[in-house]
């Protein structure tokens, strides 16, 4: 896995077609699968399946284990008898498949949870404890669910001293066993769902790109029930610097994400055992990980919590091959790893890959400056490499070309041998996002990726998030008829033709 040529699509779950006002694990998901498929690819990327914040982000989760319930398939509560099939008309969304509703999703979703959760037997019951004592994180979890439901949903630093501090709070675990009991039975739908859809993906010759941000939340159960691994004053509960990056590519201003930042070296003097349980979980749900933000591990970017501005920071050094060598210990050297090392970086990002010997990411979009040789060339790719038409953070293709300047968008077309002077016209035969397409499908690299957006040829409004930008973000879905619409044969065509079909040349 990723040391032979493949391609893959890149699409969130819940950008997918479903009549519950996001993406499910339900036939829709299948029916993607069996089209990727079709087309001769090898991966579906998505984004991190755990809950999202306020604007729909998946990077800054409440929690870094759990699964976000809105993914849950009402029919498939109906299938084990967990509810009538009458009480999916409940959860049917009547507005726009185009745009993605979590609020709709989340209370409708919860409420045909907890009513399927009383009618849960014995066998299913067995079935969620057999799940917890497998996933040690998943009692916290509960816990911090319930306490946070009786707390009013206020963050734990707001609420009472006795729950804001975990070793006080689980002492009197049992007072919040039933709402906790609930909170597990979510989590065990949730993956059991998962792993059936990611079993059938499988099956098809389809492996799972999953991805693991690299922070979590201040208002999460991993902060909560870990601070001694955070910088956080245990007293007052309050971090002085938060994470983020400086001005960048995509924001003049930097991006400040305001996540706790980890203390290093208390993590170091545990063993990394919170890093090495989280990794273990990712890799037990995916076939490979992507690993956000990964040149933090080499030094990040620290910003005074006071700060309205990621201007104002400082590099501090990461933890680097001290941690990784932990991780190689557990999980061998050839663990399934895919370090996103983009943004501003210096030769200790550059090293820790080497060193680790995770493949990097390019992305055709960072490499057509008409003044330079960029690494992101198609033609600059090492074999070990994840190549990019563009990511989840970028434009679309066909909205960059609309959007660069006129010497950025000549010197693409030349680079790519596009001919004609039609570039502007997307859709799904679009020869402009064709021939970057191709740039990308001709590189060295090893594996190759593309959204469905630019599978396409759709335009800026399709974007699934413009990074530094609070709003109107993680909102694109798409259909049935959409995914059915795209050139099975073409895509079919260019994997066999660049030999990023299996079976394929073995060039390990």
């Amino acid at each position: 896995m990723l040391k032979k040529r493949g391609a893959g699509a890149l699409l969130h779950i819940s950008s997918l077609p479903s009549p519950y006002g996001v993406g499910v694990f339900d036939e829709n998901a299948r029916h993607f699968v069996d089209k990727l498929a079709e087309m001769g690819f090898t991966y579906w990327q998505v984004l991190p399946l755990c809950p999202i914040d306020g604007s729909g982000s998946p990077y800054c989760s409440t929690s870094a284990f759990a699964g976000n319930y809105i993914f849950i398939d009402p029919r498939g509560l109906a299938d084990m008898g967990l509810i009538g099939k009458q009480d999916i008309r409940s959860n049917i969304y009547d507005g726009t498949p185009y745009t993605a509703d979590y609020d709709f999703a989340k209370e409708n979703r919860l409420n045909l949870l907890k009513k399927a959760f009383f009618n849960i037997n014995d066998n299913i019951a067995k079935e969620i404890k057999e799940f917890e004592i497998s996933n040690p994180w998943l009692t916290d979890y509960a816990v911090y669910m319930a306490v946070k439901e009786s707390e009013g949903g206020k963050p734990w630093w707001e609420w009472r001293d006795n729950h804001a501090h975990y070793f006080e709070c689980i002492k009197n675990i049992f007072d919040y066993e039933e709402s906790a009991a609930f909170w597990k039975f979510v989590q065990f739908i949730f993956y059991k769902q998962w792993q059936e859809l990611k079993e059938y993906a499988n099956s098809k010759g389809i492996a799972i790109i999953g991805d693991m941000p690299i922070y979590v939340a201040m208002d999460s159960v991993d902060v909560w029930s870990n601070m001694p691994m955070f910088l956080i004053d245990e007293k007052t509960l309050k971090v002085e610097k938060v994470a983020g990056v400086p001005p960048d590519y995509f924001s003049e201003d930097g991006q400040l994400w305001g996540n706790p930042i980890y203390d290093w070296s208390a993590m170091k003097n545990d063993g990394y055992s919170w890093w090495l349980t989280r990794l273990g979980h990712a890799l037990s749900i995916y076939d490979t990980v992507r690993i956000d933000h990964f040149r933090a591990f080499a030094s990040y970017w620290a910003v005074p919590a006071d700060s309205d501005t990621a201007k104002v920071g400082q590099w501090i050094e990461g933890p680097g091959m001290d941690l990784f060598d932990a991780v190689f210990r557990k999980f061998g050297k050839d663990a399934p790893i895919i370090a996103e090392d983009l943004g501003v970086f210096g030769e200790d990002v550059v090293q820790l890959l080497e060193d680790t010997g995770f493949p990097g990411m390019k992305v055709a979009q960072f490499g057509f400056d008409p003044n330079g040789d960029s690494s992101h060339l198609p033609h600059n790719a090492e074999k070990n490499s994840i190549n990019y038409v563009g990511t989840h953070d970028n434009n679309t293709i066909l909205g960059w070309l609309w959007e660069a300047t006129a010497k950025e968008r000549e010197f693409a077309l030349e680079y790519c041998h596009f001919e004609g002077d039609n570039w502007g016209e997307g859709g799904y035969y679009s020869r402009s996002c064709r021939a970057i397409t191709e740039a990308v499908w001709q590189s060295a690299s090893n594996v190759a990726i593309i959204a469905l957006q630019d599978m396409c040829g759709f335009g800026s409004d399709a974007r699934m998030n413009t990074p530094g930008v609070a709003e109107k973000n993680w909102q694109f879905r798409t259909t049935k008829d959409t995914i059915d619409s795209i050139d099975t044969d073409y895509f079919r065509h260019i994997n066999s033709l660049y030999r990023r079909m299996y079976p394929s040349i073995d060039n390990e």
